[in-house]
């Protein structure tokens, strides 16, 4: 097994689609070991999103390497006794269902800590296990529209928009691998289990931090504003020659370096200007004003004279653009090659994590339905040839 950070911890990963998974890659990346359990047939719904190659989930692979795959129909007698035995053995469980549905399968976290009590368990779902939206259905776009990220996203005038990723979802994978890492911090310190519970709606309110104090401070609801930012100016996009290039001056140093960078030192004490609090109030005129300089150039030239001033600023760059820059593709290996057994070699969307002394890069391409099935219930359950044989028959696994 790959090496990492987590070597030596064993999670039980009952999750599908998106929140659930990425929070299982990451325990993967950092060297976890994480078994995928998917019911068997069908396995994870996202198996059948495109985009796909040689027939296999692009989706589903970047969400699932570096696991350990295995089928289990939990609402078996058999499979349950089989996942109870497989939590002895296993430091955490994560899963995304609705709240209740572990319960009804006997096998809720109350079940689940008698057996381990060492368990962490881990759950994300739209609303949370408790309130009086819980047992309602949550997708991504659920938790962004409730949680008030798609109110503010957009232009003015414009509709609600959502963002072009799933943010809601990995917004809500990335503070179920937060808690679960805290809870086993937790189980290390005094041998005791948790239940860590996270709402998708919860993880983008939890997001919109400064947004909200907006409206909890002032009484002034926060609208739809484009590139702009809410707190300080000049800090958006601006229009060039041939496209739009975006500058974060977020501060009064940078905003001095700025004016003479654009050759109008004066606009550093120019009233309008002069604090931060001024240059969002009058941040129409503030945009103009920049743009008259922008639209000397092309986008590479102002986003090279802003770097070489130390001022932040890039151009806005297409997928494939990124996926070709020497700082993100290169020497931050954000796009690994891996080969896999089925769709053959491919490049993935790395997760943000570098370690000093441990590597968090994938390395194990994610499994075809049940192809870890006899690893599984042989070497990690114990179970001979004949008993995983008849399991496999009769559809427990």
């Amino acid at each position: 097994m790959k090496k990492g950070i987590l070597e030596g911890i064993v999670v039980l990963d009952l999750t599908r689609v998106l929140a659930g998974p990425y929070c299982g890659m990451l325990l993967a990346d950092m060297g976890a070991t994480v078994y995928k359990i998917e019911v068997p047939v069908k396995g994870d719904d996202s198996r059948a999103f495109g985009p796909f190659k040689n027939g296999e989930s692009v989706y589903y692979m970047n969400f699932n390497r570096d696991k350990i795959g295995c089928t289990l129909n939990l609402k078996s007698p058999e499979g349950k006794e089989l996942f109870k035995e497989m939590v002895k053995k296993a430091d955490v469980v994560i899963e995304n269902y609705r709240p209740g549905t572990m319960e009804k399968l006997g096998l809720g976290y109350d079940v689940l800590k008698e057996i381990n009590p060492r368990l962490v368990y881990g759950a994300v779902s739209g609303f949370g296990h408790t309130g009086p939206y819980h047992q309602r259905a949550g997708y991504d776009i659920v938790g962004q529209a409730m949680g008030g990220l798609m109110s503010t996203t957009g232009w003015p005038g414009g509709e609600p928009t959502r963002t072009g990723t799933p943010m809601g979802d990995v917004l809500g994978g990335l503070n179920l691998s937060i808690g679960v890492l805290a809870a086993l911090l937790h189980q290390r310190m005094t041998g005791e289990g948790e239940k860590v519970d996270v709402s998708l709606v919860d993880s983008v309110v939890s997001a919109m931090t400064n947004i909200n104090m907006i409206y909890l401070a002032t009484g002034r609801i926060p609208e739809r504003i484009g590139n702009r930012y809410e707190s300080t100016y000049p800090y958006d996009s601006f229009k060039t020659k041939d496209d739009s290039v975006i500058i974060g001056a977020g501060n009064d140093k940078l905003y001095g370096k700025l004016c003479d960078l654009m050759g109008e030192p004066e606009l550093k004490t120019d009233p309008r200007f002069t604090a931060v609090k001024d240059r969002v109030a009058n941040h129409v005129t503030m945009k103009e004003m920049v743009e008259k300089w922008t639209m000397q150039y092309t986008v590479d030239e102002v986003a090279d004279l802003l770097n070489a001033a130390g001022i932040p600023g890039c151009p806005i760059n297409s997928i494939d653009r990124v996926t070709r820059d020497a700082q993100i593709a290169e020497a931050r290996n954000m796009f690994p090659e891996m080969d896999h057994p089925v769709a053959g070699k491919m490049r993935l969307t790395n997760n943000a994590l570098k370690f000093a002394n441990e590597s968090a890069d994938p390395s194990r391409p994610a499994p075809t339905l049940g192809q870890d099935n006899d690893e599984v219930y042989g070497q990690f359950l114990g179970l001979d040839a004949k008993k995983i044989s008849q399991f496999k028959t009769s559809g427990v696994i």
